[in-house]
């Protein structure tokens, strides 16, 4: 088999053929994609979520990540927002003729690992194989189906409910420039990346009553407080109590970048009531990637804003992103 990948790899055929047998069956072999059928037989419920994304992130390795945990992560953590518990995953490559077979197999190496430590299968897939300079190497596609065994999220707040984050937030944002633009940080800032679900399963065993849950991705943290507020409802959250890497601050600050703008792909932001964001941060606290989980503001009557409580008491608005921020940070 060539070390790159050619046209005739997406034309199926021979090539084709090789190319799922010497690269994606051995990193994603199940019971359900060994089969090689043009539709995966799942196991199901009554009701199910389902969700889709496309990722393009440049460079396709960074610190702390690559496109192929990426993918994986953002499905999972997609379907488990909604209170589902992520069961199964398509995914679908654009692959760019002249990729490294090498490269390739990285990024499936990673995906597959990343699909083991979320409890997810992959069931299905496709590849295209597109000329030279279309693909900027590879884009991929993902879909993905969680089952419920408990009432979907509503995602509407109410006064009174708590905000929590799971944890320090804009480190995959800035980690995604600093590799792109050769930035050198002291230490090195690496991307949040991971797989939430079994954070999301923790919360919800402690509490009955979380009316909304997000993973703040593109837009950062500003664009889900500025989503989830009403016209007569306003978030408010406080400077001093949101998690936050050091180097990520005073990067954010030698680049003119607010902090809540950027993108996050490993945090979670729960509103929840009053009388169980105790329990809920302990929980966090317990599990992989929910170390530093805190409350970090509250929900009160209003006219549909959201603010942030400065450290000597003042109020700043805080706005939704406009415009390209960090292009390609998924």
């Amino acid at each position: 088999m060539s070390d790159y990948i050619t046209l005739a790899h997406g034309s199926g055929g021979k090539a084709y053929k090789e190319l799922i047998e010497s690269v994606f069956l051995p990193a994603y072999s199940n019971e359900y994609l060994d089969r090689l059928t043009d539709s995966a037989i799942c196991s199901g419920a009554e009701k199910l979520a389902f969700t889709t994304d496309s990722y393009c992130v440049s460079p396709l390795f960074f610190p702390g990540g690559d496109i192929g945990r990426l993918s994986i992560c953002g499905t999972v953590n997609d379907l488990s927002t909604s209170g589902a518990i992520p069961k199964y995953i398509s995914i679908g490559m654009i692959i760019e003729a002249g990729f490294s077979i090498s490269m390739l197999k990285n990024i499936c190496a990673s995906i597959a690992s990343t699909a083991k430590e979320a409890n997810v299968k992959i069931v299905t897939g496709d590849t295209k194989v597109v000329e030279k300079g279309n693909a900027d190497g590879i884009y991929i596609n993902t879909a993905g189906i969680g089952l419920f065994d408990s009432v979907p999220i509503s995602q509407i707040i109410e006064v009174g409910d708590v905000i929590i984050s799971s944890g320090q937030i804009g480190n995959h944002g800035i980690a995604i420039m600093s590799a792109r633009d050769d930035l050198e940080f002291t230490p090195p800032i690496k991307s949040d990346v991971a797989p939430l679900n079994f954070l999301v399963q923790a919360a919800m065993r402690v509490c009955p009553e979380i009316h909304a849950m997000r993973d703040p991705t593109r837009g950062g943290v500003a664009q889900t407080l500025c989503e989830w507020t009403t016209k007569d409802i306003d978030i408010a959250v406080h400077d001093e109590k949101i998690p936050k890497n050091n180097a990520v601050s005073v990067a954010c600050d030698l680049m003119g970048l607010d902090l809540l703008h950027i993108a996050n792909e490993g945090v979670l932001l729960f509103a929840v009531k009053k009388k169980y964001s105790g329990l809920v941060v302990n929980a966090l606290r317990k599990e992989k990637y929910g170390e530093t989980a805190c409350e970090i503001g509250e929900v009160v009557r209003g006219s549909g804003n959201a603010y942030a409580v400065t450290k000597l008491g003042s109020k700043r608005i805080i706005r939704m992103p406009v415009g390209e921020l960090l292009p390609r940070i998924c």
